[in-house]
C-alpha cells in the first residue's frame, strides 16, 4: 500500500491546511501518517505547558482516529522548531520509517516561523531518506524509492509580505470539508486561544472560509485546497505527480 506523510507544525495545522486532500488520498488507497512536529505547549492562555501539551496530544490522536491515520509523536515545543541537526535527525527517522511516496507539508513562506521551519525540515528529511552516512534519531536504515513533496497554501493564502500566493494545483474538497471541520472540532482547547490571540470569531468557520477562498481562486470548486509541487531534483522523476494521479478526477491545474 502506498503511503502519505502529512507533517505540520502544531496540533490542528494538518486539519486546517491539508486534511481534505489527506482523507481523499485514504479513499484512493493510501495509508495515512500524521505528524505534528511541535506539541502545542504555547497554544493557551489558561493552562501550564505540560497540561496543554497533553491535552493537545490527545486532541490530535482523537482527530486521527476519525480517519484511520497513524499518529506520530511530536518532538519539540512550540516556538522551538529550528532547522538544526538534532531536529532534522528525528524527522528524517520518521521519514525512513514511513517511506512515503507523498509528503504533504507547509508552504515555504507563511505567517510564522514554525510553519516555515517545518516546511524546510520535512523537505530536507525527505531528501536525506536514502543517505547511508546521514545518522538519524532513532537509527534506521536508509530507504530507496521516490518521494514527491507538496506544499500547502500559507495561512490567509498570502506570504509574510502580504503577497497573494496562488497554487499550481487545486484539489476539490467540497464533499469532505465537513470532515475537515469534524477533525478540527476535536481540538477543543484551541477555540478560546485562537479567539483571544488571533481574533478568529470561530476556528471552525475560519477553516471553511479559507477553503472557500481557495475554491474561488480555482473558479470551479466551492471548497478547495491548494498545492505547489516541490522541485523533483533529489526526490523523484521530473514528471512524477502522484497526488495529481491519485486524485485526478478532483484536481484542477492552474496552468
Amino acid at each position: 500500500m502506498p503511503t502519505v506523510l502529512a507533517i505540520a507544525a502544531h496540533p490542528d495545522d494538518i486539519e486546517i491546511f491539508m486534511s481534505g486532500t489527506f482523507v481523499l488520498l485514504k479513499e484512493a488507497g493510501y495509508e495515512l501518517h500524521y505528524m505534528n512536529v511541535a506539541n502545542g505547549c504555547c497554544g493557551t492562555t489558561e493552562y501550564d505547558r505540560e497540561i496543554i501539551a497533553e491535552m493537545r496530544r490527545q486532541e490530535a490522536i482523537d482527530a486521527t482516529e476519525l480517519i484511520g491515520a497513524v499518529y506520530h509523536e511530536s518532538i519539540c515545543d512550540d516556538m522551538s522548531i529550528f532547522f538544526d541537526k538534532p531536529t532534522l535527525a528525528k524527522i528524517a527517522s520518521v521519514m525512513r520509517d514511513v517511506a512515503p511516496e507523498i509528503v504533504l507539508t507547509h508552504a515555504p513562506a507563511d505567517y510564522m516561523e514554525d510553519h516555515m521551519n517545518v516546511s524546510r525540515l520535512a523537505t530536507t528529511a525527505a531528501f536525506a531518506r536514502g543517505m547511508p552516512n546521514f545518522p538519524v534519531d532513532p537509527p534506521l536504515a536508509p530507504v530507496a524509492g521516490k518521494v514527491t513533496v507538496y506544499h500547502a497554501q500559507p495561512f490567509s493564502h498570502r506570504d509574510p509580505l502580504r503577497n497573494p500566493v496562488a497554487p499550481d494545483m487545486f484539489v476539490n474538497v467540497t464533499d469532505v470539508v465537513e470532515r475537515k471541520v469534524e477533525m478540527l472540532a476535536k481540538h477543543v482547547s484551541q477555540k478560546k486561544w485562537l479567539d483571544e490571540s488571533q481574533g478568529h470569531d470561530s476556528y471552525l468557520q475560519t477553516l471553511r472560509d479559507l477553503d472557500a477562498e481557495c475554491g474561488r481562486m480555482s473558479s470551479l470548486f466551492k471548497y478547495a485546497e491548494g498545492w505547489r509541487r516541490h522541485l523533483h531534483l533529489g526526490f523523484c522523476d521530473e514528471d512524477d505527480d502522484p497526488l495529481r494521479q491519485a486524485l485526478h478526477d478532483r484536481v484542477l491545474m492552474a496552468n
